[in-house]
């Protein structure tokens, strides 16, 4: 991996959804590593550098896939604390949930968020969303992380 690859930091409670998301991006071309986290304290911890990640290297460009239902610290109070970080708020997060409430929809782009996607509860229809995603994610420009302030 070169310094200037997109890493994704997929922030997502349930295994089962991360396992298809992260095969379903690499089925769709996605080659950037992707680091899974359990929950969004976790999350915090791996962009703040702390923690199990206190002496992890700034990698470059990060986006953040983001679920809203997590234990810890659920996605709406990590993008807030990301969005409200000058060192952090250039992070890209794109919200991957369930939710399709347009309540929370609005809440996270006035949050910040770059994108909101809806994770179908049918398997072919998640499936085609997460590769969509992927399309997506192959043609995005993002900063670095260790050029943030």
């Amino acid at each position: 991996m070169t310094s200037d690859e997109l890493v994704i930091l997929l922030a997502e409670d349930d295994e089962g959804h991360a396992y298809l998301i992260r095969q379903n991006l690499e089925d769709g071309g996605v080659a950037n590593r992707i680091v899974h986290v359990p929950n969004g304290q976790t999350a915090l911890d791996y962009i703040h550098r702390r923690g199990p990640y206190a002496g992890r290297l700034p990698d470059g460009p990060l986006l953040v896939l983001l679920d809203i239902n997590m234990p810890l610290a659920d996605g709406i109070e990590v993008l807030r604390q990301l969005k409200a970080d000058p060192a952090t708020d250039q992070i890209p997060v794109i919200m991957l949930t369930t939710t399709d409430d347009p309540r929370e929809v609005r809440r996270c782009y006035e949050l910040g968020c770059a994108s909101y996607v809806t994770k179908p509860v049918d398997y072919d229809r998640f499936v085609e969303a997460v590769r969509r995603l992927g399309l997506f994610l192959s043609i995005v420009e993002v900063p670095r992380e260790d050029a943030r302030p």
